[in-house]
């Protein structure tokens, strides 16, 4: 299952956060949760849970119907370059 999401995650989600100097990092999957970390410019962007919920917890659950949950384990107070 973890393969398949890094896939997805570097044919639909890294290119579009690499655009704007971010990136995302899958974490674990555990209990149909998916921990990621945004890196990069997402980390501290205000936009980052808009991009997390309307964009890649849509598509990821589009896929993985079985995933209940994307939980965020970044901390965005350490972002030093946030795209916003």
């Amino acid at each position: 299952m973890i393969r398949k999401i890094e896939k997805l995650f570097d044919e639909q989600v890294r290119p579009a956060l690499a655009a704007h100097g971010g990136d995302i990092e899958l974490v674990d999957y555990d209990n149909d949760k998916l921990y990621v970390k945004m890196t990069g410019g997402c980390q501290g962007c205000s936009a980052s849970q808009a991009t997390l919920t309307d964009g890649v917890a849509r598509l990821v659950k589009q896929h993985f119907p079985d995933i209940v949950d994307i939980v965020d384990v970044t901390d965005h107070s350490k972002g030093d370059n946030p795209f916003m």
